[in-house]
C-alpha cells in the first residue's frame, strides 16, 4: 500500500538511500530540508525547503503524513517541538537515534534492543537518549525509534579525526592511528542496505512504540578495515596502535567517539527488526562495503585535497611518541 511519507532531512549519509527506497516501493515521498546538498532527489519527490526552526515547519502537520522520518534532530528541544507539531497529525513518527546510546562498556558481547541505553562518555549519545525518553513519554504520538550503527556511504570509516585527512595521509605514505591493538570487532553497514529494513518498518503496527537497531550481522576488526582502505587506495597502511587512554589525553575531544563508541566491540543481533520488516542481507566483504565511500573520497580529493594542518601535527606527534616506545 502506498503511504504518504515525509523525510525531515532526506539527502544525508543515511537518509538519501532511504528516500530512494521509499520511492521505489511506490510511496508518495516529500523531503523537508534546507536544500543545500548536491544529490538530486529521485523523480516524483516533493521538495519542501526550510529548517527545523522555521515558522513554516509547524505547517507540516496540516498534511497529516502516514509516516514522518526525522533524520536531523539531535537534541531534546528539537524532539519536543516535533511532538508539538506531529502529535495527532501522523500515523507513525520515526526518530533516527544512534546505536552509540548502548551501554558503555557493554555487559554482553552481542547487543540487542534490551541492552541498556547508558553512555557516560559522549554528549551526542546522551542527547539522543534524552530524545528517546521524550518520545517514550509522549502519549499522543505513535513513535518508532531506529538506532543505526556505523553506516557508510560517502565517508570512510575511521576511529577519530577527519576521514579525508587520514586518507590523504595514507596516500602520502604517512602513518595513521588505530586505537588499541586494532582487534576490536566493529560493524559497518552500507546505507543502501540499511534502507531496505528501514522502509520495511513503514506503516507496520508491530513497529509502533518500539525500538530497533538496523545493522549488518557481520563485524570486522579495525586493523582489517584500515588495511582494506589503504589497499583500495593502492597504498600500504602504516598503522600505529595507541592506547585509548593515551589518545584522549592528547585530545580530550576524542573521548566521545572513542570511549563513547568505537573503542568497544560492536556486534548486533538484528532478529527484532527482521521479525517486523522482513529478512534482509547486507554486504559483508570490506571491498563491497568500502567501494562507494572510496569512490566519493576520490571525487572529493580530485576537487580539494586537504592541506596539512593541526590534525596532521597532532597525529605525527602521537605516532612519533608511540613509535619511540619500540
Amino acid at each position: 500500500m502506498a503511504l504518504k511519507i515525509l523525510f525531515v532531512g532526506g539527502t544525508g549519509q543515511i537518509s538519501y538511500p532511504c528516500v530512494e527506497r521509499a520511492v521505489a516501493q511506490g510511496h508518495h515521498v516529500s523531503v523537508y530540508n534546507r536544500s543545500l546538498r548536491g544529490d538530486p532527489l529521485p523523480a516524483g519527490v516533493t521538495s519542501i525547503v526550510g529548517d527545523l526552526a522555521a515558522p513554516a515547519y509547524v505547517d507540516l502537520s496540516k498534511a497529516n503524513y502516514d509516516v514522518v522520518c526525522q533524520f536531523i534532530a539531535f537534541t531534546p528541544d528539537q524532539i519536543a517541538r516535533d511532538i508539538d507539531v506531529f502529535a495527532g497529525h501522523c500515523g507513525q513518527y520515526i526518530f533516527i537515534s544512534s546505536a552509540s546510546v548502548y551501554e558503555k562498556p557493554p555487559r554482553h558481547y552481542v547487543i540487542t534492543e534490551q541492552t541498556p541505553a547508558i553512555n557516560p562518555y559522549w554528549r551526542y549519545s546522551q542527547d539522543k537518549i534524552a530524545c528517546e525518553t521524550l518520545l517514550k513519554n509522549s502519549p499522543n504520538l505513535a513513535w518508532t525509534i531506529v538506532r543505526p550503527s556505523h553506516t557508510v556511504r560517502t565517508g570512510l570509516p575511521i576511529m577519530m579525526g577527519d576521514s579525508d585527512v587520514m586518507a590523504r595521509r595514507m596516500l602520502d605514505g604517512e602513518p595513521t592511528i588505530v586505537a588499541g591493538d586494532g582487534h576490536t570487532p566493529w560493524t559497518l553497514t552500507r546505507s543502501v542496505d540499511f534502507a531496505v529494513p528501514f522502509v520495511g518498518l513503514f506503516g507496520k503496527p508491530a513497529a509502533l512504540n518500539e525500538i530497533f537497531h538496523i545493522t549488518s550481522d557481520r563485524a570486522h576488526i579495525w586493523n582489517d578495515i584500515q588495511t582494506a582502505i589503504a589497499r583500495l587506495l593502492d597504498v600500504e597502511a602504516r598503522i600505529v596502535h595507541v592506547p585509548t587512554d593515551t589518545l584522549v589525553r592528547y585530545n580530550p575531544e576524542w573521548v566521545g567517539p572513542l570511549r563513547g563508541d568505537k573503542a568497544w566491540s560492536a556486534i548486533f543481533d538484528n532478529s527484532k527488526v527482521k521479525s517486523v520488516a522482513g529478512d534482509f542481507t547486507c554486504a559483508e566483504s570490506l571491498d563491497e562495503i568500502l567501494a562507494e565511500p572510496i569512490m566519493h573520497l576520490k571525487q572529493r580529493l580530485a576537487k580539494n585535497r586537504p592541506p596539512r594542518g593541526d590534525l596532521d601535527a597532532l597525529v605525527d606527534r602521537i605516532c612519533a611518541a608511540q613509535s619511540a616506545l619500540g
